[in-house]
């Protein structure tokens, strides 16, 4: 633990999801205890990813597996925050194509956007358990013929119970490196899901806390949004990066189970 600030100042929480509160299909220690926590104490939450697979249902439906009621509010992912961003640069009825999975086609479609393979306006990619060939394929194509390049987010791996796999920048890389384009990026640590997540809770960035488990995405765009940072150690940053890093969050806990009684200790003080 870093900061001299006690956790109890904090009146609300941006939470990753991946690597904090689960890893693969695996959920972390002390999950069902921290959110009955967060709502026995009023806190208020959003669950900010970066993954851009699933949809706010389905994370519904995740939680509710685990014995956890969350509400689509309360989530808010890379798509989400791709298809916001893209409402700003172009009309309903723009035709797009998708490299991604179910999260980022409902975003867009929700959006009013037509995913297609003709005549598109931008290439909009993230992560895709089913990638092939093919769709690298089209992709390339339509950016060298002039279609932006979005990336929902650049996470370059992808935590499993088995350790690390390719992520969303891995695949923005293999674009990039066919076209010589680099995308455009949401997620975090770009600003707009902190922003929308502030929004929606109407919360003060200062007493806004990002639990995280990526020092370059997760800490860095918090601290450039105003909000104070926790890392957790669950996911991908370890002691080691922390230490020879630049970017130093605010706490660093083993994880959500290690948080919680800390926070429990420093609001009972």
């Amino acid at each position: 633990m870093l900061s001299s600030t006690s956790l109890s100042n904090i009146q609300a929480l941006i939470i990753d999801m991946d690597g904090v509160l689960w890893r693969g299909d695996t959920a972390l220690p002390g999950l069902s205890d921290f959110f009955a926590f967060l709502r026995a104490n009023n806190i208020p939450f959003t669950l900010a990813t970066n993954n851009a697979r699933k949809t706010p249902d389905q994370y519904v439906q995740r939680f509710a597996g685990l014995g956890i009621e969350i509400f689509p509010k309360e989530v808010m992912t890379s798509s989400l925050a791709t298809a916001e961003y893209l409402k700003t640069q172009y009309p309903p009825e723009t035709r797009m194509y998708v490299v991604g999975e179910d999260g980022i086609h409902q975003a867009l479609t929700d959006a009013g956007f037509v995913i297609s393979e003709e005549n598109v306006a931008a290439v909009v990619a993230g992560i895709d358990f089913e990638l092939t060939y093919n769709k690298l394929k089209i992709a390339t194509l339509h950016i060298n013929k002039g279609a932006r390049f979005i990336g929902t987010n650049p996470d370059l791996t992808f935590p499993f119970e088995d350790g690390f796999a390719p992520g969303a920048g891995s695949i923005l890389a293999a674009i990039s490196a066919a076209t010589g384009k680099q995308p455009a990026i949401i997620g975090k640590p770009e600003s707009t899901m902190f922003e929308v997540a502030l929004q929606r809770m109407k919360t003060d960035p200062a007493r806004t806390a990002m639990i995280g488990d990526r020092l370059e995405t997760d800490i860095l765009g918090a601290q450039r949004a105003g909000l104070k940072t926790i890392l957790v150690l669950s996911g991908i940053a370890q002691p080691e990066d922390l230490k020879n890093s630049d970017i130093k969050p605010d706490w660093v806990f083993r994880g959500i189970d290690e948080l919680k009684k800390n926070w429990n200790a420093d609001s009972l003080s």
